[in-house]
């Protein structure tokens, strides 16, 4: 179990602010001690990722929650340039996706995706798997530091 007074960086990289409200109260209900940065765009994510521009400062993520359907890059070339990079490859991404294609489920652990969570359309569906996310990266899983 991770110690309790380790916070943990999460990145949502979401466009749904809907989805991002849900999740962000989801996690505020957790034990362990975390921020939650929440990006609506895949451009947008590689530059806060790779510390680009405006965030040249910022603190990598512990953990990245990534939707595949975004504007500007989406989230499978933004899932390739993370694991490609030698500063990024190390972060567990979590694709948290309603798409329930194949072929974005094959494409996503092929790009080294860590896991792959079709959302439900159903709200209380929704708040248990990101519950069970929560619970498993952030109560089971050992992340590595910085």
């Amino acid at each position: 179990m991770e110690e309790l007074s380790v916070e943990r960086f999460i990145l949502v990289v979401e466009n749904n602010p809907a989805h991002v409200r849900l999740i962000q109260t989801v996690l505020s209900e957790s034990a362990v001690p975390h921020r939650v940065m929440a990006i609506a765009d895949g451009n947008e994510a590689m530059h806060f990722l790779q510390r680009q521009g405006i965030y040249e400062n910022v603190d990598r993520p512990d953990l990245v929650l990534l939707d595949l359907n975004l504007p500007g890059k989406d989230g499978r070339d933004v899932l390739a340039e993370m694991k490609t990079d030698v500063h990024l490859r190390r972060i567990p991404v979590v694709v948290l996706t309603s798409s329930t294609r194949e072929e974005d489920v094959v494409t996503s652990y092929t790009l080294q995706g860590n896991c792959y969570v079709i959302k439900s359309h159903e709200i209380e569906s929704l708040i248990q798997v990101v519950k069970r996310i929560e619970e498993f990266w952030l109560g089971i899983v050992t992340l590595p530091s910085e």
